[in-house]
């Protein structure tokens, strides 16, 4: 059973196997999968196999490395169809042929349709990530409701019907993390559009 990396970055996928024992991940050469993003050391982290499973361990980053939203200190399990994130580069550990959580995420590919309202609240939710500060997290409920002059508790029901479109049933501060990622990664939200509202704000 194959391993490999999906590697989102700029709005475009690549596959990369992950084979051997380890792989170490950075923006310098000598990399096992080497990722040209500023905001990713030259030697950023890496994964071990251990007893069959994948471990990622930071190996010092300046910017972090997370897994669905939580930075990891030293090391931690990673599941595959969990998301990693390093700078402005997104990571999901797949298993050719195997598990639930794959096949999940396979039927999802495509964005679900939004309302107008929806996708505005999409974009404010994910222009912080192109903000250019380093540690970005999606906007607050409260940042989203002030750029859209509504209510936050306007804010919080599309942000809940958004998380029913997109699947993200569990709870947790993460779950915004997770939501912004998909937008932009099924095609909801491209960069193009964040970077031109930037530009006009």
């Amino acid at each position: 059973m194959a391993d490999y990396l999906e590697v989102w970055s700029d709005g475009r996928q690549r596959l990369v196997p992950l084979e051997g024992e380890r792989a170490t991940i950075g923006r310098s050469d000598t990399n096992d999968l080497v990722l040209p993003d500023e905001r990713v050391s030259r030697v950023h982290a890496e994964f071990e196999k251990v007893a069959g499973e994948w471990v990622l361990r930071d190996l010092g980053s300046r910017n972090g490395t997370f897994i669905d939203g939580e930075r990891v200190l030293s090391s931690r399990p990673v599941r595959p169809g969990q998301e990693i994130r390093l700078g402005e580069t997104t990571l999901f550990v797949r298993r050719e042929g195997g598990t639930a959580p794959r096949d999940a995420t396979v039927a999802d590919e495509t964005a679900p349709e939004l309302t107008p309202r929806e996708r505005e609240v999409l974009l404010a939710l994910c222009r912080p990530a192109f903000s250019g500060s380093p540690f970005t997290e999606p906007a607050s409920v409260r940042d989203i409701a002030s750029e859209l002059v509504v209510s936050e508790a306007a804010v919080k029901q599309h942000l809940a019907h958004l998380y029913d479109k997109f699947g993200l049933y569990d709870e947790g501060e993460s779950r915004r993390v997770r939501l912004a990622n998909e937008a932009i990664r099924r095609g909801a939200v491209s960069i193009a559009d964040l970077r031109g509202g930037e530009a006009a704000r």
